[in-house]
């Protein structure tokens, strides 16, 4: 569905103000953006990214009427998604994506995770998805500023980065189940699917991939330590990518799994036991014993490695989502002129529209 609407730059927002208040100097406090004329309203911030309104996105037949009581909570589906100014463009085509082919779009709920307020970021989601049932919590960075080692690639050093330890802790208590995705993906297919999977006993499911070479996610010190490596004994451990978790957080909450972590950070701290930021603490705790999904719902690595972020090709098989984890963005290689292939394969998401561009054609 495609909608059409003018979409002002900064300069002109400001001759227009200029304009209305030279006809009614009395009503000095009357704004452009105040006046309905197919304009989508932005805060007049210099220099702030302009997306595209979303069409509005409403439940199918199927759904039920029940569904959309807002006092019923029971057919929800729980997102979270970390919230920052660097990654907004990529969760706004998340967002996109998940709406777009969802049957029923107004279950689902989004929790963002940010590390303070950020008004032109809240704002830009509230004009870009008036419909979105979302709520935002902050996250407290102090927890693990003085956890976190130095990694690979500076990015996966960001505290945010290591929001999703603490989503137990941070969302309310009578959410008991809630699917985590990154801001640097796509979804193809109902979320509802994934939602449905039957965790059993398990507190994680994701896609396990035990083609991959599980001892290189460690360093050699943690593999020639007497005692480190018996942490994974009764476990068949096989890599999964954090990024796309559907995680029971009543069990999570139970088991103390947010300490599980912790304890593994700091053993980092001391020993240098891995380099890949967030991700390597999970898999000692859970790796090898999570419900494993398809692996259609985590088309990742598309982004390339952590170091060069090099284009991929797509895995074969079924694909319901894309996920360009790695150093390469999509949106950034696009405006470089430079994208990967499967770059194209995001574009149709992205609601980005910066501020030289007044109008859309």
């Amino acid at each position: 569905m495609a909608f059409w609407r003018l979409y002002p730059s900064p300069l002109l927002l400001g001759l227009l103000s200029l304009f209305l208040t030279l006809l009614h100097p009395s009503t000095t406090s009357t704004s452009a953006t105040g006046i309905r004329l197919g304009i989508v309203r932005k805060p007049f911030i210099p220099d702030a990214p302009v997306f595209r309104e979303a069409p509005a996105f409403r439940n199918g037949e199927t759904c039920g009427a029940s569904k959309n009581s807002a006092s019923s909570t029971e057919h929800n589906i729980h997102v979270a998604m970390t919230l920052d100014a660097n990654y907004l463009r990529g969760t706004m085509a998340a967002v996109l994506s998940i709406l777009q082919h969802s049957t029923c779009p107004e279950n689902v709920v989004f929790h963002f995770l940010w590390v303070r307020h950020e008004p032109e970021v809240y704002s830009n989601i509230k004009s870009t998805f008036p419909y979105l049932n979302f709520k935002v919590y902050r996250f407290d960075s102090s927890r693990v500023r003085g956890l976190i080692s130095k990694s690979v690639r500076q990015a996966l050093d960001q505290p945010l980065n290591y929001a999703r330890i603490y989503l137990a802790e941070i969302i309310p208590t009578d959410v008991n189940r809630v699917i985590y995705l990154d801001s640097d993906l796509v979804m193809v297919d109902d979320i509802e699917k994934l939602w449905g999977v039957d965790l059993e006993d398990k507190v994680v499911a994701a896609p396990e991939y035990c083609h991959a070479n599980f001892t290189d996610y460690f360093t050699e010190a943690f593999w020639v330590d007497p005692d480190l490596p018996k942490t994974f004994d009764g476990r068949d451990p096989c890599y999964f990518n954090t990024g796309v978790m559907v995680v029971d957080v009543d069990k999570w909450r139970r088991g103390n799994y947010t300490r599980k972590v912790e304890d593994w950070m700091v053993v980092q701290k001391h020993k240098r036991i891995y380099r890949l930021g967030s991700l390597p603490p999970f898999l000692l705790v859970l790796a090898g014993n999570i419900k494993a999904v398809d692996h259609r719902w985590n088309q990742h690595g598309l982004g390339g490695d952590n170091i060069e972020g090099k284009c991929r090709n797509l895995h074969p098989g079924p694909i319901s989502l894309l996920h360009w984890s790695g150093k390469g963005k999509p949106w950034l290689r696009l405006d470089s002129r430079k994208p990967c292939n499967v770059d194209h394969l995001w574009a149709p998401y992205d609601l980005y529209r910066s501020s030289k561009h007044s109008f859309e054609e």
